[in-house]
C-alpha cells in the first residue's frame, strides 16, 4: 500500500441516496485540520480544494486539505503514482 501525509478535514460525506435517489448528504463544518496518512487507494479525485475519498464501509467523503493540487500531486509521484 502506498500513503500520502496531508493535513485534511472533513467537509461533505455522502450516505446514500433516498427513495428518490437523491444522494443522502452531511456537511460538516470543522474548524480545525487534522494531519492523516492517506492511503493512495481511497483517493478517487482531487481538486485545487478537495480530495474525493472512500471511507471503509464504502461512503464518499469530500475532505478539505491544506496545500495546492502541485504540492498533492509531488506526493503522489513520490510514491510513484503516474499523473498524466
Amino acid at each position: 500500500m502506498k500513503f500520502i501525509e496531508l493535513d485534511v478535514k472533513n467537509a461533505l460525506i455522502f450516505h446514500g441516496y433516498d427513495s428518490e435517489n437523491k444522494p443522502i448528504e452531511e456537511r460538516t463544518m470543522e474548524e480545525s485540520f487534522m494531519r492523516k496518512l492517506i492511503c493512495v487507494d481511497r483517493i478517487r479525485s482531487i481538486t485545487e480544494q478537495y480530495l474525493l475519498v472512500t471511507g471503509p464501509d464504502g461512503r464518499e467523503m469530500y475532505w478539505e486539505y491544506k496545500g495546492t493540487l502541485d504540492e498533492v500531486k509531488v506526493k503522489l509521484q513520490s510514491v510513484n503514482v503516474s499523473i498524466a
